[in-house]
């Protein structure tokens, strides 16, 4: 599996070449002034990205993970008691997300992860389970359809909903638990989007279910910030969560040709529960 995605995610970036000579699929619009940091499209999951009717959004990227106190529960991970412990996590990832608009109200996106990551056992760990558990291969796979229920205008914020599946991957008795999923979850989210003079501000909230817990309760919770300095360069902030986890992102886009820009991405725990830091990097192409 881990040969695979890495021949996956060569392949991916095989495709910034082929279209590094392709001219934007658009010319630059006259927006007005709320729209101007982000344009005409519909929100996508990837962090100050919008889709248009007939675009295809195509990103290859690399996540780090990196946390010393990672909690890890024994019998997650098929060695014993159902107790949460603290240690130290390390993971690799090579995504794939590809978008497309289908209309201006309507939107679809897949993605998939090939992710090489270790559990350190903790000290205060009795159970049986290794000194530290490894794994590689297929990661998440999840699908979205996103749909715009109104458009902004000068006084109105833009309201939006979707909805996320992702795709069990690997047996809840293996290892593999660590990098993928065992079961169905499911996601229902809303959001609002509001552009102003000083920059544009995302709220959003849902709601998560987890076939393998049988449990529904709130799921990710955000508030976003996208400025657009100039039209080569935004620049991204945002506070996400639930619960006891939460983070705070920072993001910096450079579009250097009209259909592409470069994301470098930066996330890091604002509670002990979250991870300590998770950078990304990818282009993202449109055509």
């Amino acid at each position: 599996m881990k040969k695979k995605g890495i021949i996956l995610f060569v392949m991916s970036i095989s495709l910034f070449f082929i279209l590094f000579q392709t001219s934007s699929i658009y010319a630059e619009e006259q927006l007005p002034v709320y729209l101007k940091d982000r344009g005409t499209g519909i929100a996508t999951s990837m962090f100050g990205t919008y889709v248009r009717p007939g675009e295809l959004l195509i990103y290859p990227f690399v996540e780090y993970y990196h946390d010393d106190d990672a909690e890890y529960s024994p019998d997650e991970l098929g060695y014993g008691p159902d107790i949460d412990y603290r240690g130290k996590f390390r993971g690799t990832e090579e995504l794939l997300f590809i978008g497309y608009g289908l209309s201006e109200r309507w939107a679809v996106e897949f993605e998939m992860a090939f992710m090489q990551a270790s559990q350190e056992k903790s000290d205060d760990d009795t159970s049986s389970m290794p000194d530290k558990v490894e794994a590689s291969g297929l990661g998440d796979v999840e699908g979205q359809v996103r749909y715009r229920w109104c458009k902004e205008n000068e006084k109105r914020p833009e309201v939006f909903s979707y909805f996320e599946t992702v795709f069990p991957t690997v047996d809840k008795e293996s290892d593999e638990v660590l990098i993928g999923t065992s079961d169905w979850e499911f996601k229902l989210g809303v959001g609002i989007i509001k552009g102003f003079s000083w920059g544009t501000i995302t709220l959003r909230v849902s709601a998560e279910h987890d076939k393998a817990e049988d449990e529904t309760e709130f799921g990710e919770t955000a508030v976003e910030y996208l400025k657009r300095i100039n039209p080569n360069w935004r620049v991204f902030l945002a506070v996400e969560g639930f619960q006891d986890e939460w983070e705070g992102i920072t993001e910096l886009q450079w579009h250097f040709r009209p259909n592409m820009f470069l994301k470098l991405n930066n996330a890091f725990g604002l509670t002990s529960k979250a991870e300590d830091w998770a950078p990304e990097l990818g282009i993202m192409m449109s055509f």
